[in-house]
């Protein structure tokens, strides 16, 4: 029997890496989608590894994106669905977006034709504003970056916590992005919920997000993934809170059923020194606040960019699990610093004067890694 194959490119976005797909080259029916993105990652794999497909046997690198022109009214560019898939399972996640992927929709969408070099808009510094509606979400996302004739420029001088080297600047302006999922940001109304003895925030700003403190699970909260892996009880206990979060949140009618991407759970903790695996030191007066996030139930290495943009919006809210591990104010007065488990990452947010975030922005970098043909059985 011969392999299946279609068009496909592999990007890195952010801490990211997925298999991209232009929509247009998929079955119409959107049944036959999950089968060839299993395929194609290499999921189910009871080894853990994805050895069989394209995953790299963590959740930051089994994903799919797919991109196409959008029809949607806000006259977006293109409509771009994000697709987490399990790695030892077989699910296949569309319920939430994800930031860091988002940085290469743009660069994806110029290269592979979906939106046409010459006819792009420019910003006021000569570079492509590419317009994202996330299907997942509903939400913009203004993707702005600089051109190498008609492709997404690679080379820059921009470095990222969790990426060696440095790459072209992207700029990602999340506009309006409270309320992704329940339609508020607050969903409980609550500033802080409690949850199986913990308090906990439940926030929805990019994507809904439980946020705990670590203090409260009796862990530092400077715990690197290793050690989140290797603890006895940190990440079931973890995910039990997250389950009874979405019940909470409108997510899910109860524990079992709740998604395995939402809610996003992470510990905070305030800032505190520590060593990240590069072995650089983390200086406790450059950040705001410190976060471990869980994405698809594994230690995340970095930080997800939706989970940094809700920590930003909690870091606002009297009263949350985030604004109480907060010093007096700010370390950068551009936005907030968030310490994660491979360095650090600033956030942008603009706040309206009921204290609102409007929007949020962070600089990625994502670069084109392959494309061609990607085959599955």
């Amino acid at each position: 029997m011969k392999l299946n194959r279609l068009p496909a490119a592999y990007y890195r976005g952010g801490t990211s890496r997925a298999i991209m797909f232009k929509e247009h080259d998929l079955p119409k029916d959107r049944k036959l989608w999950d089968s060839i993105f299993l395929g194609a990652i290499g999921s189910p794999d009871r080894n853990g590894r994805q050895l069989d497909g394209m995953g790299g046997g963590i959740s930051s690198l089994s994903k799919v994106c797919v991109v196409g022109k959008s029809q949607h009214e806000s006259g977006a560019d293109v409509d771009y669905t994000f697709v987490a898939l399990g790695v030892k399972t077989a699910e296949v996640d569309y319920s939430s977006n994800c930031g860091n992927m988002t940085s290469a929709i743009g660069p994806f969408a110029i290269n592979s034709g979906v939106v046409d070099a010459k006819n792009v808009p420019m910003s006021k510094d000569g570079h492509a504003v590419v317009r994202i509606h996330n299907t997942n979400t509903g939400k913009i996302i203004d993707a702005t970056f600089p051109l190498d004739g008609d492709e997404a420029a690679s080379h820059g001088d921009l470095a990222i916590d969790g990426v060696d080297g440095t790459a072209a600047r992207i700029e990602l302006a999340f506009l309006d992005p409270a309320g992704s999922k329940t339609g508020k940001l607050m969903p409980t109304g609550n500033p802080c919920d409690v949850i199986e003895g913990v308090q906990a925030s439940l926030i929805d700003c990019g994507n809904p997000c439980c946020f705990v403190h670590a203090s409260d699970l009796g862990v530092d909260g400077t715990i690197l993934p290793d050690a989140m892996e290797a603890h006895p009880d940190l990440l079931p206990r973890l995910d039990g809170i997250r389950r009874k979060a979405s019940v909470m949140m409108g997510l899910s009618t109860d524990e079992a059923s709740a998604s395995a991407s939402i809610p996003k759970v992470a510990m905070v903790s305030s800032p505190t020194g520590h060593r990240i695996p590069s072995g650089e030191g983390v200086d406790p007066t450059s950040v705001d606040v410190v976060v471990r996030a869980i994405s698809v139930g594994q230690p995340h290495r970095a930080v997800p960019i939706t989970v940094a943009m809700a920590i930003a919006a909690a870091s606002r809210i009297e009263g949350s699990t985030v604004n109480a591990v907060m010093g007096a104010g700010n370390v950068d007065p551009k936005g907030l610093t968030i310490g994660h488990s491979s360095g650090m990452i600033m956030v942008g947010a603009n706040f309206d004067e009921e204290g609102s975030l409007m929007n949020a922005t962070v600089f990625r970098t994502a670069r084109r890694l392959m494309d061609g043909n990607v085959y599955w059985k």
